[in-house]
């Protein structure tokens, strides 16, 4: 049975998208609303300016909690020599990275940001343990360029709320992994303690695109991060988004007082 937070804040829509009078839809863009045909647009630019800091600007934000998160990831993950992880939204790789360090065979890092790869191979053509068998693939969430039943493993990190048609890449993540296969989804959420939220609010409005300005040169980019979390559906709706793709055993676990959520599932 599903194990599904309560509900944290109002949203939209189950898919995060709205219909609009013309009757076509549109989706979430930090606060704004724009064509779904346009969001990927919106959000490759997002990352292209900001790749060559983005790592940094990872530890920054989060004070080097991201990695306990990541590592948390892959203590679930629990990589096996046999198996081949499919990371997507993966950008500059630390999570593929972190995989093989584990003891995985094969990490496939699939992002729709070439900017972010780039930067990604460059620091790991010096920092990956194992870099041949880290692969990189520019390829849509919603459009995996691989196989069915092709992975054993699928993560994707703090990318699906950035992606149009979330149903869509959950859907294509249950026909990529393999039967058996592990999904495991990281992604942020907003605290559930009252005192924890009230600072988080000022941290999350007033410093990280304070950061985004100083750091990366570029504030409009972090204040749609930001943004985006507030948007994103609350654990319990995405959990039944992961469901409603065929995931079985899907659960959910609160990290940090609730500022991430790790969902995960099977492919059964």
């Amino acid at each position: 049975m599903t194990q599904r937070q309560s509900e944290q804040t109002p949203n939209p829509g189950r898919h995060g998208e709205r219909p609009r009078p013309d009757g076509s839809d549109t989706a979430d863009f930090g606060f704004e609303d724009v064509p779904a045909s346009d969001k990927a647009a919106h959000v490759r630019a997002v990352f292209e300016r900001v790749a060559d800091r983005y790592d940094l600007m990872n530890d920054l934000m989060s004070g080097g909690i991201h990695r306990i998160w990541k590592a948390i990831l892959l203590d679930r993950l629990n990589p096996r020599p046999s198996e081949t992880l499919l990371d997507v939204a993966g950008g500059t790789g630390d999570l593929a990275e972190g995989y093989l360090r584990r003891g995985g065979r094969t990490a496939i890092v699939c992002d729709i940001n070439a900017a972010m790869m780039t930067a990604g191979r460059r620091r790991a053509a010096t920092t990956a343990r194992r870099p041949d068998d880290l692969r990189w693939v520019c390829g849509n969430a919603e459009h995996v360029p691989l196989p069915t039943c092709s992975v054993h493993a699928y993560t994707i990190a703090f990318g699906i709320r950035n992606v149009t048609d979330r149903p869509a890449a959950l859907a294509e993540a249950y026909r990529v992994l393999k039967p058996g296969g592990r999904f495991l989804c990281l992604e942020f959420s907003l605290p559930t303690l009252p005192l924890l939220d009230a600072a988080y609010e000022a941290y999350s409005f007033r410093v990280i695109p304070l950061l985004g300005e100083v750091i990366a040169k570029d504030r409009d980019s972090y204040q749609y991060l930001v943004e985006s979390i507030r948007r994103f559906p609350a654990p319990s709706q995405f959990a039944g988004l992961v469901e409603d793709a065929g995931l079985a055993r899907v659960k959910v676990q609160a990290l940090s007082g609730g500022i991430a959520t790790l969902t995960t599932g099977w492919r059964l």
